[in-house]
């Protein structure tokens, strides 16, 4: 029997009716609305409810094919069509046997090395394909191969951190014969000999009118090229004082290099630690803490060996504990800036810089900032691009888990940097900084040096507390000695760059695109660089 299917439109478009065959009483009503619609928009509408309708009975018919039917149809198109239209499947196709695997503890699955594992991804696919595993298996497998990797890793860190220490504690034999070669020369020769600054020059030491920096170093080479990049970038030369401060091993030779290489007409000052009546034992407390805290890191640090035989710490921990150990930690040196107001008593105001920095702009600006009551002008530490270097607070140098730094400290608060620092000695003759940092350091030594791991810093960190004023981030670029993902272009722009780290610009390990930015100030041609064989790369 043949059927028609009959299609009425209203005259008013408000109504279309499907007939299925002549005479049927039953109809289907479309609501169109109350817009006027083409005719040919009626057509196309009803060609695509035809085509959906038979592609659900395509997806409902695979589903029935593939097995026992599951869902209605309804749900089946929307199983199958929703994943598909947002790139997403609803549900994981890993087996659940891969996460028990790779969630074992690691002493609960055995890892070895040997040829039943993969020693790397190459052979690992190589492997899968060959034997087609099961899903137990394969994670097994890669979970093998993976830590394998990973203690290989490890090693390879640890071992990195164990050499870059050793080499940077220890003095290249460059630089030992450069201190010999100047001593010699100030055993015979009287240029060699000059006073520092001249006679007529000496009033200007205590001349508030001048730039007085003061730069602490037993290493002439780094001392040389601060002064150097300092008086080669400044406006006014003639108005800069810089004042070194070294020991008295290195005074004759650093005396000699200073004499017989004038930075005119610039000023420099050449004195040794003896040469302070006031530096005794009895008058300086941080002597007698350097020599509890050498005996204290020999007691309870056990030395290179035992931190790298450790196991169980992170190699980042492992390299700072190896850090702790550097001779230049337990070095009066690296403690004098806390004395700057005795050393420095007629003076208002000084610029204190590290021997691993360049300077690349004029710094007298620096006079100018108006430090608002502070003492220590600094660049901070967890503002940045660079979230390596620039991401440091508090907590990143003190122990929060001891009830003396938690009660005291907020682990949250903004670090700032040694390296480059201008101190207000006006202001901080009217504090109790001295004695804060001397009272600070005799705590961590009661403490077993638990309240913090290395270095001034973390000490300065707490007697500065309040009085640090932040400046501008282009005065003091840092991390060109611990990590090389600083560009060229970058360290350029900085007004100060900091080599602080191991990787220090003088040493073998130095990164060879960062190390040109500190030789352009050595003098290659200089004899007794020559005579020692420093050379650029």
């Amino acid at each position: 029997m043949k059927h028609t299917m009959q299609l009425l439109i209203s005259p008013s478009l408000r109504h279309v009716t499907v007939l299925p065959a002549k005479g049927f009483k039953e109809f289907v009503k479309v609501k169109v609305g109350s817009r006027r619609i083409s005719y040919l928009m009626v057509f196309y509408s009803l060609l695509l409810f035809t085509f959906l309708l038979r592609f659900v009975f395509v997806l409902t018919a695979e589903d029935t094919i593939d097995g026992e039917r599951k869902c209605s149809t309804l749900g089946c198109l929307g199983r199958k069509i929703g994943p598909r239209i947002l790139g997403t499947n609803l549900e994981s196709t890993v087996p659940e046997v891969i996460y028990q695997v790779l969630e074992e503890p690691m002493d609960q699955i055995e890892i070895e090395e040997g040829p039943e594992t993969p020693q790397s991804l190459e052979e690992f696919m190589e492997e899968m394909k060959d034997t087609r595993p099961d899903a137990e298996t394969f994670a097994v497998k890669l979970k093998a191969m993976v830590t394998l990797l990973e203690q290989r890793t490890r090693t390879a860190k640890i071992q990195e951190y164990l050499y870059r220490h050793v080499a940077s504690s220890g003095i290249p034999k460059q630089l030992h014969c450069l201190d010999l070669k100047l001593a010699h020369e100030h055993s015979i020769n009287a240029n060699a000999r000059l006073q520092l600054p001249s006679p007529e020059l000496v009033p200007a030491l205590v001349d508030n009118s001048y730039f007085h920096f003061v730069l602490a170093s037993d290493n002439i080479l780094a001392a040389s090229v601060v002064a150097s990049s300092l008086v080669q970038n400044s406006f006014r030369p003639e108005k800069v004082v810089l004042h070194i401060i070294t020991d008295s091993k290195t005074f004759s030779p650093m005396q000699a290099w200073f004499s017989l290489h004038s930075l005119t007409p610039a000023i420099i000052e050449v004195k040794a630690l003896h040469h302070f009546d006031w530096l005794t034992k009895g008058k300086v407390p941080v002597l007698e803490a350097m020599e509890k805290d050498q005996k204290a890191r020999s007691q309870f640090r056990g030395g290179s060996s035992a931190i790298v035989a450790n196991t169980t710490e992170k190699p980042h921990i492992i390299a700072a504990k190896l850090q702790a150990l550097s001779p230049k930690y337990n070095s009066l040196m690296n403690h004098i800036r806390i004395y700057l107001p005795e050393l420095f008593p007629s003076l208002d105001k000084v610029v204190f810089l590290d021997d691993d920095i360049v300077i690349q702009t004029d710094l007298s600006s620096l006079w100018d900032i108006d430090m608002n009551g502070k003492v220590n002008g600094a660049v901070e530490t967890c503002r940045g691009e660079d979230k390596f270097v620039m991401a440091k607070r508090f907590k990143s140098y003190l122990n929060f888990s001891h009830p003396l730094i938690s009660n005291n400290f907020d682990p949250n608060e903004c670090a700032w940097a040694y390296g480059m620092n201008i101190f207000d000695l006006e202001a901080w003759r009217e504090t109790n900084i001295s004695e804060a940092y001397h009272y600070w350091l005799e705590q961590n030594l009661k403490s077993d040096l638990s309240l913090w791991q290395l270095g001034t810093l973390p000490p300065g960190l707490i007697s500065f507390h309040g009085h640090v004023h932040a400046i501008d981030p282009f005065w003091h670029m840092l991390g060109l000695g611990y990590q090389d993902n600083t560009s060229i272009p970058d360290a350029k722009s900085a007004g100060v760059i900091h080599f602080n780290g191991r990787a220090k610009p003088w040493l073998d390990i130095a990164f060879p695109q960062l190390r040109s930015l500190w030789t352009k100030y050595v003098n290659f041609s200089d004899k007794f660089i020559r005579t020692c064989h420093i050379k650029a790369t």
